[in-house]
């Protein structure tokens, strides 16, 4: 089932032997669309120190309740490697962390390590088809190299949609697949082109992606978007 990200922030991350904090936001691969992170703020627990957590630690959701249930114990996360969240987050975190809690790397990419018990790893899955992979920079160091492709999803929220013809509106919302995390629609507000009217946009038709304009480009016509379904 598709789940909007906005409404799963605040949930309850528990543990099983108690609540560790709300969720704050999401990090998600631009290469793969999926959500990669949670991103927990542990309020008085850990005096608001914030830890990700992984979705093949969490369970399944008690949607009703608004708690996300994971498979770790408080004490796995209290004593998990700080992350400054105020930095990008490097390949040495991303090791880290998957070692501390026996994690396995689903989002092998070429020259990035995958973090299950040390070994490295250069096969990467395929691209899904049209998604576009986005050229970065090789800096010097690996294990000091922040990772390109993880993203906030909440720094994306007003990215403004371009099609190949005009901009169509900006981004209000991401859906989510319980099933594996995958972001598969952005839900895009038409208001200043289509007023009153909200369309889906699929990962799949981004061409290219401008962080430093706070842009999506989509390799489709305006037309094809107007004619979409509500």
């Amino acid at each position: 089932m598709l789940r909007k990200a906005h409404d799963m922030l605040g949930f309850q991350m528990r543990a099983t032997n108690g609540d560790i904090g709300s969720v704050d936001d999401f990090y998600f691969d631009d290469n793969q669309w999926q959500v990669r992170y949670f991103v927990v703020n542990t309020g008085n627990w850990l005096f608001g120190r914030r830890v990700l957590i992984a979705p093949q630690a969490i369970e399944a959701p008690l949607w009703e309740e608004e708690v996300l249930p994971v498979h770790l114990t408080k004490e796995m996360v209290e004593n998990s490697p700080d992350v400054d969240l105020d930095k990008p987050v490097t390949e040495q975190m991303h090791s880290r962390l998957y070692e501390h809690y026996g994690w396995t790397n689903l989002w092998i990419r070429p020259g990035v390590y995958a973090y299950s018990g040390g070994g490295a790893g250069m096969m990467a899955p395929p691209q899904p088809a049209g998604v576009a992979v986005l050229e970065k920079p090789a800096p010097e160091s690996a294990a000091e190299r922040a990772d390109p492709n993880l993203r906030s999803i909440q720094e994306v929220l007003g990215y403004h949609i371009a099609a190949t013809d005009g901009d169509i509106g900006h981004v209000e919302d991401f859906f989510v697949d319980e099933a594996d995390w995958t972001i598969r629609y952005m839900l895009v507000d038409t208001h200043n082109w289509l007023p009153g009217r909200k369309v889906l946009v699929s990962p799949n038709w981004i061409n290219r992606v401008s962080w430093n304009e706070s842009k999506i480009h989509v390799d489709v016509p305006k037309q094809r978007i107007e004619e979409s379904p509500e």
